[in-house]
């Protein structure tokens, strides 16, 4: 029986060519609109964002999206329909945590000032420039991919490595990574905790990463209780999504001192307007949604090929790299 792909993607002609050459398979590739034919006709989806006649796909039995976020996969009943899915993680790892690395650096030594002294032709050699991040403490909260792969590259750096999640730390089982990176056996984190010791987690902490999917359940999940509960001296990086973090108690921290200040690639709103606050604070690093994008060099490559492997592991009845659960699809 031939299986039915329908991909609505950037294509990557050589794993496009690997496909092809298999048996038994037909591809549609989409530039425009969604023929309701080749809809109903798909046993299997890779896009970004399912199309708005999704409803449409009555054979659909796996969807692969190109986005380590899935909230794009709420409300299309996947779970009744017994629809499986995977998301994109570990296409983003490297960059994100590069990112992370690159802020915690810039920030701690204030290269905002810096970059402002040198455009007023100030010469000030302040110790304020002169920080180490080596011997301090990061938060990562969740430790998925980008988690692990920024604890591999924090603790080369030295510095103490804290984990909260859900469900504790262990191998990290039928994911996608790139070779050699991030923490497959979930070893590197110092110390480990877990829900409702959220407060003994942010109490210690010189850095804050944000390191989780936006969920009902995780929108707001960093409030004032968590933001006061951070060191005065601690700065807060969130790489992940926006509205993690409740916006006026963020704006509330920056402008009062409970935090010493922000690194922000993910916003609330996009763009970020001119007169947004966040915009005006000097010890907040705004960046527009870079750390980790379609537009990465290797992005297309890495999605791609977590895509090829899980069409020949479901077509051998094997585990999906990035399965997403019943529960993850269902938002909790």
């Amino acid at each position: 029986m031939t299986t039915r792909i329908l991909i609505d993607m950037s294509v990557h002609e050589q794993r496009l060519k690997e496909l092809q050459s298999m048996e038994d398979i037909r591809i549609d590739v989409l530039a425009a609109d969604v023929a309701p034919d080749i809809l109903s006709a798909a046993d299997l989806l890779f896009c970004t964002i399912p199309p708005s006649n999704f409803a449409a796909m009555r054979k659909l039995r796996w969807v692969q999206i190109a986005s380590a976020g899935y909230s794009q996969l709420f409300g299309l009943g996947l779970v009744e329909r017994g629809i499986r899915a995977s998301n994109a993680r570990g296409c983003f790892d490297v960059p994100i945590a590069e990112w992370n690395v690159a802020m915690m650096v810039n920030i701690a030594r204030d290269l905002r000032r810096m970059i402002r002294n040198q455009d007023a032709q100030v010469w000030d050699r302040d110790a304020r420039f002169q920080s180490e991040i080596r011997g301090l403490t990061v938060g990562l909260w969740g430790y998925g991919g980008i988690g692990r792969e920024t604890a591999r590259l924090l603790r080369a750096m030295g510095m103490r490595v804290h984990v909260l999640s859900r469900n504790g730390v262990g191998k990290a089982e039928n994911v996608y990574c790139v070779p050699g990176t991030g923490d497959p056996d979930g070893v590197l984190p110092h110390r480990v905790l877990l829900k409702g010791q959220e407060l003994e987690f942010l109490s210690s902490l010189d850095f804050l990463i944000l390191a989780m999917p936006l969920t009902p359940a995780s929108e707001g999940i960093v409030g004032e209780r968590e933001l006061r509960a951070l060191p005065s001296s601690a700065f807060v990086l969130n790489p992940s999504r926006g509205p993690l973090i409740q916006e006026a108690a963020l704006l509330q921290a920056l402008r009062e001192g409970w935090i010493a200040g922000a690194a922000i690639d993910t916003h609330y709103q996009y763009p970020l307007p001119p007169e947004h606050p966040l915009w005006r604070f000097p010890n907040v690093i705004l960046t527009p949604h870079i750390s980790g994008s379609g537009l990465s060099p290797h992005f297309l490559d890495r999605c791609w090929d977590i895509f090829t492997q899980n069409v020949r592991r479901l077509l051998a009845g094997q585990p999906l790299l990035n399965e997403l659960t019943a529960a993850q699809l269902s938002g909790a």
